[in-house]
């Protein structure tokens, strides 16, 4: 690529006149600049570590940066991040990429079910690593969910609208029995109100003709049930009428509570929440400062169901953790 060119993408001053008329790559790691590329950085450091490399462009933003090479070219842009998506959104239309915005939920399903990832690229929430997956790679389909970084990269960029038809034959708030392509899929760990999400990744998958197998579906990282004994050691469904909710997110929260009202109404839940969360909800949130605070009040207050909002199952004691203490 021309530096002319590269100054034009960037919207970058090119800063003196310098010998070197292209680059051949780019990167915004040192240790991975060749000869002949393109760097971008404002850490002093860095830069020089990858002129050492053999860079023959700079793109920077701090004014206090010492130019130590002035045969190679040095471009003056307001912003280095920016600059860097401006040349990520030039290669997505070079190449002709397709790139969407997932939500997590999305996300977990597609790295849970799809067979064989080869032909997409899950991107890093990391703009850098964004950065190399795209710009140095020969992928052509990326997906990702961190919205403000994909939307920086390209305005209007697509979301997943469609899903797969499918039947939902029976549920619970923990299990699923559902019929997709014929098939019936009896009792899966699955939340009735993230179907809609595994559908729309279904779709997703046969739309790329990527392969997926149903069978490896599980909760998700966002929606955690745990089953309990009054002492909070995590026991099987058929010996606890207790369940504690690991949830990262509110609307999975909304959801929940949704569904216990038209369908569970005889269930006692609950919500902990760290200090001043806002719920948007008519229950009031009971607060927490901290694990052991959580513990008193999963062990004093009266509840079905106990959804816990920011923590993981970690901060609960098994059995066989019991039983090692008991035996040491």
């Amino acid at each position: 690529m021309n530096i002319s060119d590269v100054v034009n993408i960037t919207n970058g001053e090119l800063i003196g006149t310098p010998k070197i008329q292209s680059i051949n790559s780019a990167t915004v790691y040192p240790s991975k600049v060749e000869l002949g590329d393109l760097f971008f950085s404002s850490n002093q450091e860095d830069i020089d570590n990858a002129l050492s490399n053999g860079a023959y462009a700079i793109i920077f933003d701090d004014d206090n940066i010492v130019r130590k090479d002035k045969e190679i070219a040095w471009i003056k842009v307001s912003d280095v991040k920016l600059a860097s998506m401006k040349l990520i959104r030039y290669v997505l239309l070079k190449k002709e990429i397709d790139i969407y915005l997932l939500n997590p939920h999305e996300i977990s399903f597609l790295k849970m079910v799809a067979v064989d990832k080869r032909n997409i690229t899950i991107l890093s929430g990391d703009w850098r690593k964004t950065f190399e997956q795209i710009v140095n790679s020969n992928d052509l389909l990326f997906v990702g969910d961190d919205e403000e970084l994909l939307t920086t990269i390209k305005p209007n960029i697509s979301k997943l609208e469609l899903q797969k038809d499918y039947q939902l034959i029976s549920d619970t708030l923990f299990k699923c029995s559902f019929k997709i392509d014929g098939y019936v899929y009896q009792n899966y760990d699955i939340v009735p109100f993230h179907m809609k999400y595994l559908a729309r990744v279904l779709h997703f998958l046969d739309a790329n003709h990527m392969r997926y197998e149903l069978e490896k579906i599980r909760y998700t990282k966002h929606f955690v049930p745990v089953f309990i004994d009054n002492q909070l050691r995590i026991q099987s469904s058929s010996k606890s009428e207790k369940v504690v909710i690991f949830i990262d997110n509110l609307k999975d929260i909304y959801d929940a509570n949704e569904y216990i009202f038209y369908r569970l109404k005889w269930i006692r839940s609950i919500i902990l929440t760290p200090k001043k969360t806002k719920i948007d909800l008519d229950k009031n949130p009971v607060w927490f400062d901290d694990i052991n605070d959580v513990h008193q009040k999963l062990k004093l207050l009266t509840y079905n169901y106990a959804f816990v909002y920011n923590l993981d199952k970690s901060i609960l004691p098994s059995l066989q953790q019991e039983y090692d203490l008991f035996n040491q």
